[in-house]
Order: C-alpha cells, then structure tokens, then sequence
C-alpha cells in the first residue's frame, strides 16, 4: 500500500505533482530511490532535491596555521541547535580542529584516543565525555579532514558554522583561496574534475539522459548523441573545474585558476547535519502516552 506519508516525502525530495509521485511509487512498489530514478527519466522531476537531508545541530569549524601550510576541518554535532551556538561548545570544537591539524590523526577513533593538546593529562575522549556531562546533551564528533601541503591551504566558515570549506592550492595566493572556498561553499561541487567521478555514476547519469531523450520521442540514434550533449552540463554541476565562477560566470573556475599560474589540489566541503537522519519529536504524542 502506497502511504500518503510516502507520497508527500517524494513530493517534497522532487518537487514532482502528487498524482505523478503516487503512480511512480505504485510502479516501483514502494521504492523511493527508484521512484525518483523513473521521475527523471520521464522528465517530470530534476533531481532528488538536497533539501531532503535532515539537519542535525552543532557546528563546522575549521583550522589554519600561521604560515598557511596546514589546515583542518571538523564537524561536532549537539542535540540542538542552542548547544550549537554555546560558546563553551564552540570553543572545544576549536580546540578539536586545532588538535587535528597540529597532532594528525587517522579516523576519529584515533583522534579520541590522543592525549588532548590542551590538557595533556586526559584524552579527546574524556575531554569530550566531560564536555557532555557539563552541557548536558550528547556530543559527537562526526568528521573530518586535514591537509598539508607545499603550497597554501585555507578555509572559510558560512553562517555561523552551516557550511565549512578546506581547500589546498599549489601556486596560488590567498585571495584566490578564499575566492575558491567560497565558489565551493556556494556552488557544492562533489568532486575536483570529471577523472574524479565514478564511472558508475556517469554510467547511471548517462542512463536518465538517454531514457528523457528517448520519452520526449526521439530514436535511439538521436538520443545518444543528446546524451553527449546534455553529460557536460552534469559535470558542470558537480566538478569543481568545470563549474562557472560565481564572481564572473562568463569564466570557468579552472580557467581562472589556470591563469592565475596555480592549480586546485583538493578540497572539502562539509555542511551541518547533512545526511544525517534526525529523529521527528512528536511532543503531543508523548504526552498522550506518558498519560495513558
């Protein structure tokens, strides 16, 4: 049985109408990754908007030493938003993304288990577990990523620690750093170049292009060569190199870094929560049942 609760989910991740959403999920049993695979391809929906990921609270901060050389980013998630924005929260995320940079740990086990840079006499873990007992929610640290380099590395924070962006440059100057991180921080890029992408995601792309070609009535022969067409726009949208910069579209960002005699070696792009499934309260009901 297809749910109107189903329903109004793929409504909202496609932005599809509700009689579409229903007849897709019909047809795909109940399978919603599949329903929104059959809406592309029919040309109905874009894409899964991103708006589906649920956000989880806390924050994204970064690290940069004084001398540009290495950098760090790390995301700590709170129960709520307002331990988000508490500055003995905020501070211990500093000193977490300070630790990462200065001390290089593997995973985030590795780093719980190190002796932590700002009291030497407890690890990160108990540091963190301190941190829980005094705020009084669950912290955790979810991620992240350093890097080290010859070159530059910067970073850049939105709103309030929303979004964080790590980018290591060869070559290049900090103004062009921070126009990069920036350009990422907007434009989310998913990877550095198109040798970046998994084939099976360019297979798959590939896939929908051909099967709205060929919906909108074209013959196969016409609808691969559309395919050909449409795939640079798809690279456009998730390769950074490929993307229009933001401060002058009319230039590609690899382009622009090309002319600026430098050359974009990595990067990472973290946003609060994303992915993370946050479980819906429902206070009317727990009060309901506490009564009961």
């Amino acid at each position: 049985m297809i749910t109107a609760t189903l329903v109004k989910e793929l409504r909202e991740k496609t932005g599809a109408g509700m009689m579409d959403c229903k007849k897709v999920l019909t047809e795909t049993n109940g399978d919603i990754e599949k329903a929104i695979e059959l809406l592309r391809e029919r040309g109905i929906a874009k894409a899964a908007k991103k708006s589906d990921r649920v956000a989880a609270e806390g924050v994204v901060t970064a690290y940069v030493s004084e001398d540009g050389k290495v950098g760090s980013i790390v995301e700590v998630n709170s129960e709520t938003d307002f331990v988000g924005k508490n500055e003995e929260f905020r501070s211990f995320v500093e000193d977490v993304a300070e630790q990462i940079a200065k001390e290089n740990p593997n995973d985030v086990e590795d780093l719980l288990n190190q002796k932590s840079i700002k009291d030497s006499s407890k690890t990160v873990q108990e540091v963190l577990t301190g941190k829980i007992a005094t705020i009084g929610e669950n912290l955790t640290i979810r991620r992240f990523a350093r890097f080290e380099t010859n070159g530059l590395v910067e970073k850049y924070i939105h709103g309030d620690g929303k979004i964080g962006v790590l980018v290591e440059l060869e070559n290049g100057d900090e103004e062009l750093a921070k126009d990069i991180c920036m350009q990422i921080a907007a434009a989310r890029p998913e990877y550095l170049d198109r040798e970046a992408v998994p084939q099976e995601r360019v297979e798959k792309e590939m896939e929908i292009l051909k099967a709205q070609a060929m919906n909108e009535g074209k013959p196969a022969e016409i609808a691969e060569k559309m395919v050909q067409g449409r795939i640079g726009k798809f690279y456009s949208e998730i390769c950074l190199v490929e993307q229009a910069f933001v401060k002058d579209p009319d230039v590609k960002v690899g382009k622009l870094v090309e002319q600026k005699g430098a050359k974009i070696l990595k990067f990472a792009r973290f946003e609060k929560g994303e992915g993370i499934e946050k479980k819906e309260e429902n206070f009317a009901k727990e009060v309901m049942d506490q009564l009961k």
